[in-house]
């Protein structure tokens, strides 16, 4: 592991009005499966070769949250969106770049900021490049969900020694009829059961913010105590 650069940024709060952040950030080249897992272990998250994670003064609104994969059980509603989505055709492989990736982006965010006012700002190919394909070393992937030949969503993660960790997902909304946010969730979980995986690692709770308010659905899980340095234990409650 080569850490190229590590810093500090104040900014406007990502996930609640009328507050102001601070993040953690480490640049780092050839990062291993396992330095990988020891940071998200201690509430970072990765975005291509970037590492980040809130460490804002008097706040801990931001709970890094993990899903028990072993004692997760699925409900009736989830075995209907799992029955449904058998219409796709699902492929994991290495993250790649394509004019679908970028139409299908930008396409779910402005849909996003029509319905839910997020920000919206055209991605360029450099951006997504950055942010979702470059960096991926030995376990990063992504997995592609299809409509018959139609690329329709495309989720990125990690495989970690024990668990996943979600990075991000985006879906064409002409296809939300198959509620596929929670059927990529959903299939993260029945794969990490079936290579005994303990986790899905699915970045942060923050309970007054609805697009990561959801998370605390997926039961049982557990946080992050605080946020420990790399020289200390972590603790998960």
């Amino acid at each position: 592991m080569n850490l190229l650069k590590e810093f500090l940024l104040d900014d406007k709060c990502s996930y609640l009005d009328a507050r102001e952040q601070t993040m953690h950030y480490k640049v780092i080249e050839n990062c291993s499966a396992h330095a990988c897992q020891e940071l998200i272990e201690r509430g970072f998250r990765r975005f291509g070769k970037m590492y980040f994670r809130p460490i804002c003064e008097g706040c801990d609104e931001c709970k890094s949250i993990k899903i028990d994969v072993a004692n997760y059980t699925f409900s009736k509603s989830a075995k209907r969106v799992m029955k449904k989505g058998k219409d796709l055709r699902v492929y994991i492989q290495k993250p790649t770049l394509s004019h679908e990736h970028l139409k299908i982006f930008d396409k779910y965010h402005l849909a996003m900021h029509e319905k839910k006012g997020w920000d919206y700002n055209h991605t360029s190919p450099e951006h997504y490049y950055s942010s979702f394909v470059n960096g991926h070393e030995d376990f990063g992937y992504e997995v592609l969900y299809f409509y018959e030949e139609r690329l329709i969503a495309v989720d990125l993660i990690d495989i970690l020694e024990d668990g996943i960790s979600s990075i991000y997902f985006y879906y064409d909304p002409d296809f939300a009829k198959y509620s596929l946010g929670k059927l990529s969730l959903y299939n993260q979980i029945k794969y990490a059961q079936n290579a005994n995986k303990k986790w899905i690692y699915l970045g942060y709770y923050v309970k007054d913010c609805p697009s990561l308010s959801y998370k605390a659905e997926y039961k049982p899980y557990l946080t992050l105590d605080g946020r420990p340095s790399e020289s200390e234990a972590f603790k998960w409650f």
